[in-house]
């Protein structure tokens, strides 16, 4: 049996396709202040980090005493979308849960998020999707600083006690290949999410889920 190995996901943009809510939540939030949401790109393009950052980044201009009210109402807008939309609030990719899947039954793999979402929104997607017991650690943007701080990743090396050179973190945003940098990680870029793949300069690049675990094998060294 190979040495064990750690498989860290971002969820938003890599795991499920969740933008359709994203952009209407983040339409009443900029509603709520009488401002125009910026342009679809723009925000998606912030996906990933938390959202005070999100916000900061969108509505740097407005004092921090609106952007905290435009938080609350974006937290709102997404949890009512959620409840109405169910699973389909945040539909996986294809090919992602058997990826998952596939991932989960290797005895030598652990898999691990590292999210901006919150932990409540993180427990109700893992709910939604049946995906209890599939991720051996959950960090969220509740207890670490916003992505791209390597806090989330060292945390997850701590909980499952894997070494940084047999851990890859998985993500499709920038944020994702610069938090796996700083905690000394491998990385790999998806190229279906939100930002360019050219320009998240991860150490592979996939185009679907079927070039994924050549990828991780590669990148941990491991042999079947």
């Amino acid at each position: 049996m190979s040495e064990l190995r750690l498989v860290i996901f971002d969820v938003d943009g890599t795991l499920v396709d969740s933008q359709r809510d994203i952009l209407a939540a983040m339409a009443e939030a900029f509603a709520s202040e009488g401002l125009a949401m910026p342009p679809r790109e723009r925000v998606l393009s912030g996906v990933g980090l938390s959202l005070p950052e999100t916000f900061l980044r969108l509505a740097g201009e407005q004092g921090p005493d609106s952007r905290t009210r435009m938080i609350a109402v974006y937290c709102t807008a997404y949890a009512d979308l959620r409840q109405k939309h169910g699973p389909e609030s945040s539909p996986f990719y294809p090919g992602a849960r058997a990826a998952l899947e596939g991932l989960a039954a290797e005895p030598y793999t652990l898999l691990a998020v590292a999210t901006g979402k919150s932990r409540r929104g993180l427990d109700r997607l893992i709910e939604a999707h049946g995906l209890e017991g599939v991720f051996h650690s959950r960090q969220t943007a509740d207890d670490h600083p916003s992505k791209p701080h390597p806090a989330m990743v060292h945390a997850a090396l701590d909980e499952t006690g894997v070494a940084p050179q047999r851990a890859v973190m998985i993500g499709d945003t920038r944020f994702d290949v610069e938090m796996a940098r700083a905690a000394g990680v491998a990385s790999i870029g998806v190229a279906w999410g939100y930002q360019p793949a050219a320009g998240l300069g991860a150490d592979r690049i996939i185009h679907d889920w079927a070039g994924l675990r050549p990828a991780l094998d590669d990148l941990t060294e491991t042999t079947r």
